[in-house]
């Protein structure tokens, strides 16, 4: 398992992550500790979590997968620096049950969550603690086009990187990173953060695979000129890229299956064609689809991390057989062909 730097927070991390957020859903809390022994027993050493999981997120499980991972490190009190474990405030808007309803990402509500989510995980530290989507307005989650009209009040940035800068010297979090950012505000959090003397982020958890490409334009460079480098979620965009909903297929335990209302960025038109085209690429090289898809996210220069996850350990089984593939020349210009002709079709 690789081993990368997450900028400039002295944190270390293996570049695949275990994802939990199926956990309290979709599994069971043995079923969650299982998938924590598996990735500790595969040299794993990276878990990312949040508060608002699991997902889709109901009032009735908030806080549960954070809870999971608690009861698995009370049972093994001498295990917690074995792994880096991420966890996320929830950004404002989307879940009003979380704090009374309180979701801005301020100097009230930061320390708030930390506190919060350190209760449920049963440990006194988050090593990295990641703001979940921004504060202020951004199109997002399959929207790419910025309306200025949208705008919202929101918190300052500057408010936000004192208040997580402060939680760093209370010994709370080690770090913080970004999520579902922009070019403007990775490179905003940074230079304020630089200017006032205080610890820039860690790195950006966005989406990132091979139908949904937005970080190869202008983040890619903030990314590697700033040093804030990418956590991959969704490597295989909820399992299509694995060809697992080929041919009209609908496995009725499958996340697009059970949550029809969930993953609008991959019902779109152009998504099911481009799909296709990557599974047949994968074939022709005699590659599982899913094993293209997390091998491409994995090797891009700006991925320090690619997070997978599973309902079973069968499928965390199939995804550890890919982890040392590294695609070749043909296979890459393969790749870039169907780009070409699908280019990031979750967008719009």
């Amino acid at each position: 398992m690789r081993q990368r730097a997450l900028g400039e927070s002295g944190l270390t991390v293996t570049d695949i992550c275990l994802g939990t957020m199926t956990w309290g859903e979709q599994n069971s809390e043995a079923e969650a500790h299982a998938q924590l022994d598996w990735a500790l027993d595969h040299d794993i050493n990276f878990v990312d979590t949040a508060e608002m999981y699991p997902v889709p997120p109901r009032q009735a499980t908030q806080g549960q997968t954070e809870t999971f991972i608690g009861s698995w490190l009370a049972r093994h009190p001498g295990r917690r620096g074995e792994f880096v474990l991420a966890s996320k405030i929830a950004g404002p808007g989307r879940r009003d049950w979380i704090r009374g309803g309180d979701t801005k990402v301020s100097a009230k509500t930061i320390p708030w969550a930390i506190d919060d989510s350190l209760a449920r995980l049963k440990t006194d530290y988050i090593d990295l603690f990641q703001i979940h989507w921004p504060d202020r307005y951004v199109p997002m989650f399959g929207q790419w086009a910025y309306d200025a009209a949208q705008d919202r009040p929101a918190t300052p940035i500057l408010e936000q990187v004192e208040a997580l800068a402060r939680a760093i010297e209370a010994g709370k979090i080690r770090a913080y990173g970004l999520s579902n950012e922009t070019c403007y505000g990775l490179c905003e959090f940074t230079r304020l953060a630089r200017e006032h003397g205080l610890p820039p982020p860690a790195s950006t958890q966005n989406c990132y695979n091979l139908v949904s490409r937005t970080f190869d334009g202008d983040l890619a460079e903030a990314s590697h000129r700033l040093n804030v480098p990418l956590l991959a979620y969704s490597p295989l965009a909820m399992g299509l890229l694995a060809g697992n909903y080929r041919h009209g297929a609908a496995p009725p335990a499958a996340r697009l299956t059970r949550f029809p209302n969930f993953g609008d960025r991959y019902r779109k038109p152009r998504v099911a064609p481009a799909v296709e085209a990557y599974c047949q690429v994968a074939e022709r090289h005699g590659l599982a689809p899913g094993a293209l898809a997390l091998a491409f996210a994995r090797g891009r220069p700006f991925t320090a991390s690619t997070i997978i996850g599973a309902t079973s350990l069968a499928q965390l089984d199939e995804q550890a057989a890919w982890f040392d593939l590294e695609l070749d020349a043909a296979t890459r210009a393969d790749v870039d062909a169907v780009h070409a002709e699908y280019p990031n079709p979750t967008i719009g």
